[in-house]
């Protein structure tokens, strides 16, 4: 049974219902298992998209978006998410969330058009983002002391095994068929459902706050903009009069959102959160190190996929170092984050795994994967220190009653770390792709600049397969090669490239946080953490 009982005993701002018999360590359970789902979501569909596209004759624009309609919504509705759980109840919004993402889910799997899955893969976004931004909200609820940092390395530890096995899982699962990536979500949401409902008490912000909704949906169209943006700016052209007019309305509406906050009584993002200074810091390195591995985890699948020639379920075996590296080092993160500083096992985290990138920054064609071993091992095992601080820092920094504002924030600064690294360095690896491989087919003498060019820009979207096929036979073999050498220097200059941004970000966030934006929180788990007043 939980430590919380009684009215008298519940943590501040819960809920006690009787026919609930609340246990944090069933809520932690249930909520690292639909984590982990909504985040395998993001990486296994990867796998999956040469059956989809065979299966529902999708065009390629299909497929993009396929990973671009998840991503969009995930990124979208993490604030309105958190903000809204402190004001309906945690679990309440938490459970919806998780509703939205299994019904979405089966509806992915019984998809009988391209148009019917990509609408449905939004769908699942919005659902994926209610359970991500509320997650910490809620252990940071019922934890308290050594343990929250004991249940945010457990956290963390899912979080990475999430990202890590998505090769692994997917290529497993599309062995069966491609449709069960997204059905499997079903039985494990009914059952992660049962439990939130039987086993997790409700907790909310005791203060009876009037929803913002003029600030959700300025917020929400804003940032909707941006992250459209930057998703097809790569596809379209960053000087497409479409992706022009989207980051000028995003940047038109992001000011009107914070006048709108600035005379709301009860505002959905309580601005004063950037007057603490341990908060930017740990946004910038939020952004700096999701932005830096997220990118480097898709080139470095493809280049094992199409350049190695691993199959999926071989290239995800090959990830599993990283799997174990994070979970060590979540595991001695989350031991001993109460006692160490977060600012250093930021710095520490956002180093190691910066370091580890830029030891994977000079691999070949002809590399054997294992080069790219000690780097992988590094990067894990920084990220693995990273994201239990990351997660528990955020909450930390206000009072409970606020914790899914704050959570909400910082999954919303890590999406978009996500989204703004596979744009920014994807573009620079794209466009180092394609310089290379022009440059080398030019000078060949074989082709003219028309049809260099043409296949430079199959080689730059990453569809290496196709470049081959695309010339005469005898020609196939050279032009094959060309495009592994440019998609490998395209691939190294992102190592570089992420890993100085990385060890950057994370010095940045160091020198920024310090202790004393931390409340001192009472270490006796069995207590009420201690109330302290709004920063």
């Amino acid at each position: 049974m939980v430590d919380h009982d009684t009215a008298q005993q519940a943590p501040p701002g819960s809920v006690p219902k009787s026919r609930v018999r609340p246990d944090k360590w069933w809520m932690l359970g249930a909520v690292s298992v639909a984590t982990f789902m909504l985040l395998l979501d993001v990486t296994v569909v990867n796998v999956a998209l040469p059956d989809i596209q065979q299966s529902l004759d999708s065009s390629f624009f299909d497929l993009q978006w396929v990973i671009d309609s998840y991503a969009l919504t995930l990124a979208v509705f993490l604030l309105a998410a958190g903000t809204l759980a402190d004001q309906l109840g945690r679990r309440r919004v938490f459970v919806v969330g998780l509703a939205v993402f299994t019904v979405a889910s089966m509806l992915c799997g019984l998809a009988t058009t391209p148009l019917m899955l990509n609408l449905a893969r939004g769908v699942e976004g919005v659902g994926g983002a209610v359970m991500y931004a509320v997650a910490p909200a809620l252990i940071a609820n019922d934890f308290h002391g050594r343990q929250r940092a004991v249940a945010f390395g457990i956290s963390g530890g899912v979080t990475g095994l999430a990202v890590a096995v998505g090769p692994l899982l997917g290529g497993a699962l599309t062995a069966v068929s491609w449709r069960w990536i997204f059905l499997l979500n079903v039985p494990i949401g009914i059952l992660v459902t049962v439990v939130m409902l039987t086993r997790v008490a409700e907790s909310r912000d005791p203060v009876r706050r009037r929803t913002d909704w003029p600030g959700l949906a300025v917020f929400s169209a804003a940032l909707s903009m941006l992250v459209f943006a930057l998703i097809r700016g790569e596809a379209q052209g960053w000087t497409d009069p479409l992706i022009l007019g989207l980051f000028a309305g995003a940047g038109v509406l992001l000011p009107v959102f914070v006048l709108i906050e600035r005379k709301r009584r009860d505002p959905m993002l309580d601005l004063g959160l950037f007057r603490i200074r341990s908060f930017n810091g740990l946004a910038i390195a939020t952004v700096a190190a999701n932005a830096a591995l997220m990118t480097a985890i898709l080139f470095q699948v493809l280049y094992m996929q199409y350049v190695l020639g691993f199959s999926a379920y071989g290239t995800g075996l090959r990830y599993l170092p990283l799997t174990l590296a994070v979970f060590v080092a979540a595991a001695v993160s989350g031991t001993f984050g109460d006692r160490i500083p977060a600012r250093l096992l930021v710095g520490v985290g956002c180093a190691a795994l910066g370091l580890g990138m830029l030891a994977a920054d000079s691999v070949t064609a002809d590399s054997p994967w294992t080069d790219l071993l000690p780097g992988m091992l590094l990067a894990g095992f920084g990220m693995g220190v990273f994201n239990p601080v990351r997660a528990a820092a955020a909450v930390a920094l206000v009072p409970v009653s606020k914790a899914g504002m704050s959570s909400g924030m910082s999954e919303t600064f890590q999406q978009g770390g996500v989204v703004l690294g596979v744009a920014a360095l994807g573009s620079v690896a794209h466009s180092r792709m394609s310089e290379d491989f022009s440059a080398a087919v030019t000078a060949s003498g074989q082709f003219s600049g028309d049809a260099a060019d043409r296949l430079a820009s199959m080689v730059s979207a990453g569809r290496l397969t196709e470049v081959a096929g695309a010339v005469p036979p005898a020609q196939r073999a050279v032009v094959a090669a060309t495009a592994n050498d440019a998609f490998v220097a395209g691939l190294d200059l992102v190592m570089r490239v992420g890993g100085i941004v990385a060890i950057v970000g994370g010095a940045l966030g160091f020198a920024l946080m310090r202790r004393r934006d931390f409340p001192k929180e009472n270490p006796d788990p069995d207590q009420p953490a201690v109330q302290v007043p709004a920063h």
